[in-house]
């Protein structure tokens, strides 16, 4: 499950860096702040 939580957190932050260059600041700042949420490492809501 860890792992799981890890992936997801790194998707979602890659996906946010992509929406960043593609413009999309709003949409990009989300995503990165949903991964770091999300993720196991630092500050996580499963915890």
């Amino acid at each position: 499950m860890l792992f799981l939580l890890w992936l997801l957190a790194v998707i979602l932050v890659i996906a946010g860096i992509v929406q960043l260059f593609k413009g999309e600041v709003l949409w990009g700042i989300v995503l990165i702040i949903v991964g770091f949420a999300v993720g196991p490492g630092g500050y996580s809501i499963f915890k």
